[in-house]
């Protein structure tokens, strides 16, 4: 049973549940207005009260309840510096919620989250546009006119030279070949001189 239990679950586990309820109040600070549905609203409307006072405590065990809960340095310091200031008189209701018309579609409640207290933005500094000044029209000078000139004055321009065409280089005469060597003689078979020996032999019995 459920009794006494004041916390909504938003059909979300308890981790999702938690990070969904530190967004809406981390939005909440840096925007000091935003827009969801009622019950959600109301949830984040408690953990930023939580979130101020700690703010105005400024201690350092404060401020590291406070960067528990939003996980970011920069913007602890904002809510310690810039927004806890803003609630020096007051002991609590830092937030306001303002209902709207439920929303189309599913009918939910919507509403409005903001904090009491808003820091002032200062306005931006408008850019001056320098006007540009009028420069004057350009007066045109128009040039003197050249009379003609007569026929007996003008030169006839000298026909352009004709350029001579180089003369084409002549191949590279091929190499002569060297003359074939003389064919050598060949000497003669041993056998032909044995044979002439002999032959000369015969002869001489013969006589």
């Amino acid at each position: 049973m459920r009794h006494g239990k004041l916390n909504k679950r938003f059909g979300r586990n308890k981790s999702a549940r938690k990070e969904l309820i530190r967004s809406l109040a981390r939005n909440a600070l840096i925007y000091s207005r935003i827009k969801t549905t009622l019950p959600k609203a109301k949830e984040a409307s408690r953990l930023l009260d939580k979130l101020i006072s700690l703010g105005k405590k400024e201690t350092l065990q404060a401020r590291r309840a406070a960067f528990d809960m939003l996980q970011d340095r920069s913007l602890v310091s904002r809510l310690v510096k810039d927004i806890a200031p803003l609630f020096k008189d007051r002991n609590g209701g830092y937030t306001r919620i303002i209902q709207l018309n439920s929303r189309h579609g599913d009918g939910t409640q919507m509403a409005i989250l903001e904090l009491v207290e808003k820091l002032k933005e200062e306005p931006k500094p408008k850019k001056k546009v320098k006007a540009k000044a009028k420069e004057a029209p350009k007066k045109v000078v128009e040039a003197p006119r050249e009379e003609p000139k007569p026929i007996e004055e003008i030169k006839e321009k000298p026909a352009p030279k004709k350029l001579k065409a180089k003369p084409k280089a002549k191949p590279p005469k091929a190499k002569e070949e060297p003359q074939e060597a003389e064919k050598v003689k060949p000497k003669p078979e041993k056998k032909k001189e044995w044979f002439n020996r002999i032959k000369g032999i015969f002869k001489r019995k013969k006589d």
